[in-house]
C-alpha cells in the first residue's frame, strides 16, 4: 500500500519591498495633488536597508494624515498594516514632527512559539517547525492544514503581517 503523500505550507511575514516602494511613490504622488498639504514640510523616507519608514511633517495632525495616505496605498497593493510599527516620534526643527515605523518582515521568535503552540494545542494531525524566520506546517491532509491557517488566522495580538504561501 502506497505511503499517504506528506503536504506543506509555510507561514513568514515576508514584505513585497517592490509593492513597499511602489505604494511609498503613489503616497507622495497624491501629495503633490493635496491642498491640504500645500506648502507644509512634508517627507516620506523608506529606508529598506534598515527596514525603516519615517514620515515627517508639521504636526500630528498632518503625521496622521501622512500615515493614513500610506497604508491606503499599502492596502491597495496587497501590504498589510501590519507591517508598519512605531518606533518613535519625536520633535525635530521648526516645530515640526517625525515618526519612525520599522518595517516588520518576520515573525519574531515569542510569536513564532506562540504560533506553534496554538497549532500543537488543536491537536490536528499535522507538524509545524520554526525553520529560521518562517514556520513550516506539515501534514498528510489537505483539509487540516486549511484549518491550521483558519486557527493561526485567530491568534489574538500577533504584530507580524503573516502570509501564508508554499503550499504544495
Amino acid at each position: 500500500m502506497a505511503k499517504a503523500k506528506e503536504h506543506y505550507f509555510d507561514i513568514s511575514a515576508k514584505l513585497d519591498f517592490m509593492e513597499m516602494k511602489n505604494a511609498i511613490e503613489q503616497a507622495k504622488k497624491e501629495l503633490t495633488n493635496r491642498f491640504d498639504f500645500k506648502g507644509v514640510m512634508v517627507e516620506i523616507e523608506l529606508n529598506d536597508k534598515a527596514k525603516l519608514l519615517t514620515l515627517s511633517s508639521s504636526s500630528d495632525s498632518k503625521i496622521d494624515a501622512l500615515k493614513d495616505i500610506v497604508i491606503s496605498k499599502m492596502i491597495k497593493r496587497n501590504l498589510s498594516p501590519k507591517s508598519l510599527d512605531e518606533v518613535k516620534q519625536e520633535g525635530i526643527s521648526g516645530g515640526n514632527v517625525k515618526v519612525i515605523y520599522k518595517i516588520v518582515d518576520s515573525i519574531e521568535k515569542d510569536e513564532a512559539k506562540k504560533i506553534v503552540k496554538a497549532i500543537k494545542d488543536a491537536k490536528l494531525k499535522v507538524t509545524p517547525a520554526i525553520q529560521g524566520d518562517e514556520i513550516r506546517v506539515s501534514g498528510k491532509k489537505i483539509d487540516e492544514l486549511q484549518a491550521v491557517i483558519s486557527i493561526v488566522r485567530k491568534i489574538e495580538g500577533l504584530k507580524a503581517p503573516l502570509t501564508f504561501g508554499n503550499f504544495k
